[in-house]
């Protein structure tokens, strides 16, 4: 299922979040993450995973770093769904390096400041294994 437009913009057919969904997202602590197998065609095992949003991007990271199995298929298909805010969306995957990853930082100490994870996932190990996910454009 694709996300139902809410608005007459091309906002998802040009490969970028409505700006409504990306406060839902910001705010929400539910998304689930399936990224296509090895075939192309179905769809992993939904992962929870905690998710952050910087600049208008979601973005996501490995708890396990690079040797995540939901991250190597991310990377090998490059594309995917997730469940979040009631939504399943189709999307795309693309790995992020450098300079955008303290902003990322601080995005994830802002939302999980409070777990005890949270070190992890601002550690080297998580940091290297980034994600940018957008819709897949319709």
């Amino acid at each position: 299922m694709k996300a139902v437009a809410e608005s007459n913009d091309d906002t998802h057919a040009r490969g970028r979040w409505w700006m409504d969904e990306l406060s839902r997202l910001a705010a929400a602590d539910d998304l689930h993450i399936s990224p296509l197998r090895a075939d192309g065609v179905t769809y992993g095992t939904p992962t929870w995973i905690w998710s952050v949003v910087v600049d208008d991007d979601l973005y996501v990271r490995a708890y396990h770093g690079t040797r995540s199995r939901w991250y190597r298929a991310a990377l090998a298909q490059r594309a995917g769904r997730i469940r979040a805010i009631g939504t399943t969306y189709e999307v795309t995957f693309e790995p992020v390096a450098g300079s955008n990853q303290s902003r990322i930082d601080a995005a994830y100490r802002a939302k999980y400041g409070d777990s005890p994870y949270l070190d992890a996932m601002i550690g080297e190990q998580a940091c290297a294994a980034t994600v940018k996910i957008t819709p897949r454009a319709e």
